[in-house]
């Protein structure tokens, strides 16, 4: 098969690694001047003008797909014009960029369909919303819309540190009418509970499954301490997740089904014992969910890519049971960028007593080659990601941790606590609410 990845920054690196190592074509288009070394000498590149590319994908008929990471502006509607030009085209739609940062429309929709919805309220006035917060003291979560994704949950029950991240983050933004619209921002009232996600993959007309189940772990540092980050780390699992997925993901099957989109849709929550909270949408690939789903999933990524573009074959993947454990690594200037934090690239990745088992567990992120040796690139310091897999949580992230404590990265660094949370009693609690299907 043939496959052209379309990429700002190359998120999915370890997915075009696969795909080659198994035999498949890969090409990919990297546009971000700064991640020009990611998959150097790993990976056959093209490019900024992958449109260039279109022949060579279109010459292998049904074999060939189109690739598209992310949710920027414009990359939806084009995915849709795409399809509609007779191209198969896998990563989202109009619509799911849409869901993923316009996030009151998403409440609104999801609140049409019969979820429970923290009251949100959206603002672009830093005046207004602070005025909103005085006059309704409590906790919030206050969220940018659009390419910033900067979250920031408030800790303070009168509210005044979210009083007081409007008024900086917003004074900053104040300049053009565009960095005013792409300023707007929701306030959503916080919610107690246990985080976790659903996630699917989505053929044009239906989901495949099973689903998979995940609990990520957004904070920088272990603890939950230190800024929100894209994620540190995360489990997952395709157990027991049959009745979660119907009570969420399964509601909004019909719009996804009208929008056309194909591809990876995870919707984040918070559930407690007065039901499913829905917080946000993924969807595309995120990173580093793909890579975690990865040893799980038996069916691989060419094959699956196939049951996403035929859309009216098999329905069902098969996958491994048991749980996923992904750990991230990261160097500096994660969790910000170079355009932000003047880092060097280039750091050596060093491996000690790895057999092929154990390599089959690193998925690599922004790295290239310098001549023969692995190297450090690109934009944020998304290194690689490193699993385990067991038949318990426990399990899972002893071997994860034992293969991550083999690799040495100057300024490398990776949180210690992944999964420990649900191990020392919220998957327990999960189970006891219901929330789990049965075993």
């Amino acid at each position: 098969m043939r496959f052209l990845g379309v990429t700002e920054t190359c998120d999915l690196a370890a997915l075009y690694l696969r795909l080659a190592e198994a035999g498949h074509e890969v090409k990919v288009s990297i546009s971000e001047p700064l991640a020009q070394g990611t998959l150097a000498g790993l990976i056959a590149r093209v490019g900024a003008d992958w449109r260039a590319e279109l022949d060579w994908v279109g010459q292998a008929g049904e074999e060939g797909s189109i690739l598209f990471e992310a949710v920027s502006e414009g990359f939806g509607a084009l995915q849709d014009a795409l399809r509609r030009d007779g191209y198969n085209v896998i990563g989202g739609s109009g619509f799911g960029d849409r869901l993923e940062n316009d996030r009151a429309y998403a409440q609104r929709l999801l609140a049409g369909l019969g979820f429970p919805t923290a009251h949100v309220q959206e603002f672009s006035d830093p005046a207004e919303a602070d005025a909103f917060v005085r006059a309704r003291p409590r906790r919030y979560v206050l969220k940018f819309n659009g390419g910033s994704g900067t979250t920031f949950v408030g800790q303070h029950r009168d509210g005044r540190d979210i009083r007081a991240m409007i008024k900086a983050r917003l004074r900053r933004q104040q300049g053009s009418a565009q960095d005013r619209e792409t300023a707007r921002f929701i306030l959503m009232e916080h919610i107690d509970g246990i985080e976790m996600g659903v996630g699917a993959y989505f053929d044009g007309t239906s989901f495949l499954t099973p689903a998979c189940l995940d609990w990520e772990h957004k904070r920088f540092f272990a603890g939950d301490m230190g800024e929100m980050t894209g994620e540190m780390g995360t489990v997952a699992t395709f157990d027991r997740s049959g009745s979660f997925f119907e009570r969420t993901l399964k509601l909004i099957e019909p719009q996804l089904r009208e929008a056309g989109h194909v591809g990876y849709v995870n919707l984040n929550t918070i559930v407690n014992e007065a039901g499913i909270w829905p917080l946000e949408f993924t969807t595309r690939f995120g990173y580093p969910g793909y890579a975690v789903l990865d040893p799980l999933q038996q069916t691989g990524w060419a094959e699956l890519f196939g049951m996403m573009g035929r859309r009216h074959g098999e329905k069902r993947f098969i996958t491994h049971s048991g749980f996923s454990v992904g750990i991230v690594l990261t160097t500096p200037p994660f969790p910000y960028s170079r355009k932000e934090v003047d880092e060097p690239v280039g750091l050596p990745i060093l491996f000690d007593e790895m057999n092929e088992q154990d390599r089959c567990h690193l998925h690599y992120g922004e790295v290239g080659l310098d001549g023969d040796q692995l190297v450090t690139s690109g934009l944020y310091g998304w290194t690689m990601v490193v699993t385990g897999v067991g038949a318990t949580i426990e399990t899972a992230r002893a071997e994860a941790y034992r293969r991550a404590s083999r690799i040495s990265i100057p300024n490398g660094r990776y949180r210690l606590d992944i999964g420990t949370r649900l191990i020392d009693g919220d998957y327990a609690q999960l189970e006891r609410m219901g929330f789990l299907a049965s075993g």
